[in-house]
């Protein structure tokens, strides 16, 4: 039995994002490196990547799809035995490691190019409750209903994107502390009672 051409597509397409990956690691190629500099890098020619992901952002935006992916797995891994609070310091600390700056670049050049697109990018789209997901599931395990455990997963990952987004544009400013603070706010919520 043979695979049909779009099973053959998938493939390839999952062949030449591993390429990407293994040449670019933990980075992401910058927004003005042009997709002939990324083929030349990952051992491809730019029409395969035009191909199979139409252009410069949906290369950018299928990487980090597929970082994101990883991470979110090593995180839940260790979210098995966490607490809330122990998996926003592990997201905080997974993102601010200098090794990702690229990453959380471009993850915020993504993100601004899918508010304008969003048909464009909807695999991405998509994938970005992951990390709510996972928070809130901890929250309910710590005793939460599932509206609130939802709502409070929902208002932690927007700080630490725009705590992340902040440190990008305004490195001096300390977002350690407002990470503590975000923690605060919801213990004292879970202290506190209805």
């Amino acid at each position: 039995m043979g695979l049909s051409s779009t099973e053959r597509n998938g493939d390839a397409r999952e062949r030449l994002l591993t390429r990407l990956l293994d040449a670019f690691g933990e980075a992401l190629p910058a927004p003005e490196v042009s997709l002939r500099e990324i083929a030349a890098r990952a051992g491809t020619s730019h029409a395969l990547l035009r191909y199979h992901f139409g252009s410069l952002p949906g290369v950018l935006a299928a990487m980090l799809k597929a970082q994101r992916s990883r991470d979110n797995e090593a995180l839940l891994k260790a979210a098995q035995q966490a607490t809330f609070a122990d998996l926003v310091v592990s997201i905080w600390r997974t993102y601010t490691r200098p090794e990702q700056l690229s990453r959380v670049r471009g993850f915020f050049h993504v993100v601004g190019l899918a508010a304008h697109s969003p048909p464009d990018f909807g695999e991405f789209i998509d994938s970005l409750d992951d990390l709510t997901k996972m928070l809130a599931t901890l929250a309910e395990r710590e005793g939460r209903d599932a509206e609130e455990a939802l709502t409070l997963a929902t208002v932690t990952v927007a700080a630490i994107r725009g705590l992340l987004l902040q440190a990008v544009l305004t490195p001096a400013v300390p977002s350690e502390d407002a990470v503590a603070l975000i923690l605060r706010m919801s213990e004292s919520r879970s202290t506190s009672g209805p």
